[in-house]
């Protein structure tokens, strides 16, 4: 079983009023198959791709009414350790630490710009089963219209290193302001930073956008789409592929890219 190092994206998972539907639209879209809820943990469902684990999706607490709205766990050896970091250096701990059982602990937190993210320390559950492949989790950025406070904040907590793209290094996003997290060095990026700049609607908050590897961009899209899911940007070819971003019919937010369709020079960083 994989073990991720502190910081390393390690799961996903999102709430939705109706599971029922949010397993029809992602078995299509994605491809995933479910397991069995498990009533003990509020009906949480874990998704697999070809057998693998690769998510969760699990209806609202009873009389939460927080939008659909996915959410990516970033590892840590010591949970309520890392809570003390978030709240010492300017963010806010959400919910926990609570253990779940024996699979391991869990808390939900905000930077200090307004990101949710999660934290899972691993019991019996490590994380994803598969990464980077088709159906499976690929990559993740945190959209910021602050990108000083993630800047500050995330390093402190998690043992990153950071690269910022050059200026102008990307032909197609000469402003764009776009800084990469790695862990154990820049050679294993884990994270992205992107600044949110006048296209995105006032009302639209701070938020971390989970990206899932597919086979074919548009056809996902496609998919989404004839499931009454909505198409936010794209498809645009990249170095890193072909992505697009969309929201699922329930109003969760994700990207798709196609990792096998890539176009033009990788920009550069400092």
């Amino acid at each position: 079983m994989q073990e991720f190092p502190e910081g390393a994206p390690c799961w996903v998972d999102a709430m939705f009023r109706d599971v029922e539907a949010a397993k029809t639209f992602y078995g299509d879209v994605l491809g995933w198959t479910f397991g069995e809820s498990s009533s003990e943990y509020g009906n949480y469902t874990q998704a697999y791709s070809d057998g693998k684990a690769v998510a969760a999706v699990v209806p609202p607490m009873p009389g939460a009414d927080a939008p659909s709205q996915w959410c990516l766990y970033l590892a840590s050896p010591d949970a309520a350790a890392t809570a003390e970091k978030v709240t010492a250096h300017g963010g806010e701990v959400l919910m926990g630490p609570m253990q779940v059982g024996s699979f391991g602990t869990m808390l939900i937190a905000k930077e200090p710009s307004g990101a949710v993210f999660g934290v899972w320390q691993p019991g019996d559950h490590k994380g994803f089963e598969k990464m980077g492949e088709p159906g499976a989790y690929a990559w993740a950025e945190v959209f910021t219209r602050d990108p000083a406070a993630p800047d500050t904040f995330l390093p402190r907590v998690f043992p990153y290193g950071a690269q910022q793209m050059e200026p102008g290094s990307d032909p197609d996003a000469p402003d764009m302001d776009f800084k990469v997290f790695s862990v154990g060095g820049p050679g294993n990026p884990v994270l992205g930073r992107m600044r949110m700049d006048d296209d995105f609607p006032p009302e639209v908050p701070p938020y971390i956008q989970v990206y899932f590897a597919v086979p074919d961009c548009d056809e996902a899209v496609s998919k989404t789409q004839k499931h009454g899911g909505k198409l936010h940007f794209g498809p645009m070819d990249s170095p890193f592929g072909r992505f697009a971003a969309v929201a699922d019919p329930q109003g969760a937010a994700f990207a798709v890219i196609d990792l096998s369709t890539t176009t033009g020079t990788m920009p550069t960083f400092t």
